[in-house]
């Protein structure tokens, strides 16, 4: 029998579902959109009923779409976002709409909590920092504006801890998402009860989930689940990670040398640490399921999603037309800036389209009459490098920091040879990926193969599960000369953040995601203080 395993990522715009053989290769992907739900200015949701229907559909889709029939599948394990919460009762049944990580109504509380000093209390006590789509600051939010909710709430869960309660009835999570939500202590992966004390959140502490391994099983496929996907009750169900150590594991970190960075939603970076970093202190950090090592990350919403508004909202002809070819926009695109790339350009673009360092918004700055498309797609391409090395000048900076010497990259740049060289250049950086496209859920299935015996640990799985099929060194001559256009990004991105904020702009009003990059800003103004 050929075994499989089965690999789901609940992202911010798409629930994935990817088919694996032992050895990692992806043998087939199915996704379906989530819809995002704005009941309010800063207000973003999902229905989690309907996330769960779909990734029922997407498991049955992959499974009849390759002829893969139940018994060979040795291990499912769900993995999502990072952060957010999904509230249910007794029954398991949603109390609310889950809460995504990109929600900012908190971002109001976390103000007060700087000023009264709590903040720098909390962080101590969760070795990171504090941020509005953070677990821990939305049951703060709720308890103070929402109490109905509290009361009716019997359990607290993570997005990929839902779906696997759907799977097989299990009510859990891992030292992963625990840390990322902010619920946990990272130095001894148990509740951060002294934390949620001091928010006057004790009311929750009995409703957070267990914190168990991720590499368990947590328990066989329900009767029900399997009605619904098509599998056979009794498949065993692994715990998994959230979906940034998914990408990590999938793209084969496993020592502080290696820089992992995720271009999606986010601007993710994080590095590996053999004990939590403090100073920098990271967006997140939780435990690492390698040689009991932890991965301290930074994440703005600065990234690829940049690019993806701007192709649904001002190239939708040029997409139509790549369709009508059998091409892809971002084919296109690609194509574009290779060209662009081979003449001078000094336009710069500022990927702050969901909130920007400072609250700098975003925009072109230097197009002139004889600029074609291609430049600017080369600066959009470039500013989206540049956002993630304008945060890695944070990360990369103080006593605890790791020194990396090589970068693995996942994410929409992956998929493209002259984005993640200008990843290279920019960086100044070796880039390395990994064989595969949807990373979250190889991350999953890595953890399945392990949780099923399939492989003895986490190491021996990334040994035999993940290959490096590209690598990109930095070409001298464009360091040089990014180098020199990334000063002027910086100072830019100072002088236009100074000249945009009046204390008369509401913040409400801005996009989602805008609060939690501010309150990144926030919080790494008073850095010193940590």
């Amino acid at each position: 029998m050929r075994e499989r395993l089965i690999g789901i990522d609940a992202g911010g715009t798409m629930t994935k579902v990817a088919l694996f053989d032992p050895f990692g290769n992806e043998l087939a992907c199915e996704r379906r959109p989530n819809q995002m739900l704005f009941p309010k200015a800063g207000w973003t949701e999902r229905d989690a009923d309907a996330m769960w229907q779909a990734t029922c559909q997407a498991i049955r889709s992959v499974m009849e779409r390759t002829g893969t029939a139940p018994e060979q599948i040795i291990a499912i394990t769900p993995s999502g976002f990072g952060a957010g919460v999904f509230i249910v009762d007794k029954e398991g049944r949603p109390v609310r709409n889950g809460v995504v990580s990109t929600d900012s109504r908190s971002a109001a509380l976390i103000d007060e909590w700087w000023k009264t000093g709590l903040s720098k209390d909390l962080s101590t006590h969760i070795q990171q920092r504090i941020w509005p789509g953070q677990t821990l600051a939305l049951l703060a939010w709720f308890s103070r504006f929402e109490p109905q909710t509290l009361h009716r709430a019997a359990h607290v869960l993570l997005c990929k801890d839902f779906l696997r309660m759907r799977l097989c009835n299990d009510i859990s999570t891992d030292a992963t998402d625990g840390g990322c939500a902010g619920i946990i202590d990272v130095n001894t992966g148990t509740i951060a009860s002294t934390a949620l004390e001091q928010l006057g959140l004790g009311e929750w502490i009995g409703k957070l989930p267990p914190v168990l391994p991720s590499t368990d099983i947590a328990a066989g496929l329900s009767e029900a689940a399997s009605q619904q996907t098509g599998l056979i009750a009794g498949t065993p169900v692994a715990r998994g990670v959230y979906d940034v150590v998914g990408c990590a594991l999938a793209s084969g970190v496993t020592a502080p040398n290696q820089l992992a960075v995720v271009a999606g939603t986010f601007s993710i970076n994080s590095t590996l640490h053999y004990r939590p970093t403090l100073n920098p202190l990271p967006t997140i950090q939780a435990a690492y399921p390698v040689a009991r090592t932890y991965l301290a990350t930074s994440a703005t919403p600065t990234s690829a999603s940049n690019l993806e508004w701007m192709c649904k909202t001002m190239l939708s002809a040029e997409g139509d037309r790549a369709l009508q070819e059998g091409k892809s926009i971002y084919d296109v695109c690609n194509a574009l800036v290779d060209i662009a790339l081979k003449k001078d350009n000094d336009i710069l673009f500022f990927p702050f389209l969901f909130g920007g360092p400072q609250g700098a918004p975003g925009g072109f700055l230097g197009l002139t009459a004889d600029n074609d498309l291609g430049d600017v797609m080369r600066a959009v391409y470039e500013g989206i490098v540049f956002a993630h090395k304008y945060d890695l000048e944070t990360h990369l900076k103080g006593p605890d920091a790791a020194i990396p010497d090589v970068v693995r990259l996942a994410g929409g740049p992956s998929r493209s040879n002259v984005w993640a060289q200008m990843f290279a250049d920019g960086l100044n950086l070796p880039v390395e990926i990994a064989n595969g496209t949807e990373f979250g859920a190889k991350g999953a299935a890595i953890c399945g193969a392990v949780a099923s015996g399939l492989y003895a640990d986490i190491e021996t799985a990334i040994e035999k599960m993940v290959v490096v099929e590209r690598r990109f060194d930095p070409i001298t001559e464009r360091v040089a000369a990014i180098e020199e256009k990334y000063s002027t990004y910086k100072q830019t991105v100072t002088s236009i953040a100074a000249i945009w904020n009046k204390p008369t702009r509401s913040k409400t009003s801005l996009p989602p995601g805008s609060q939690c990059a501010l309150a990144n800003e926030h919080t790494q103004t008073r850095r010193e203080e940590l």
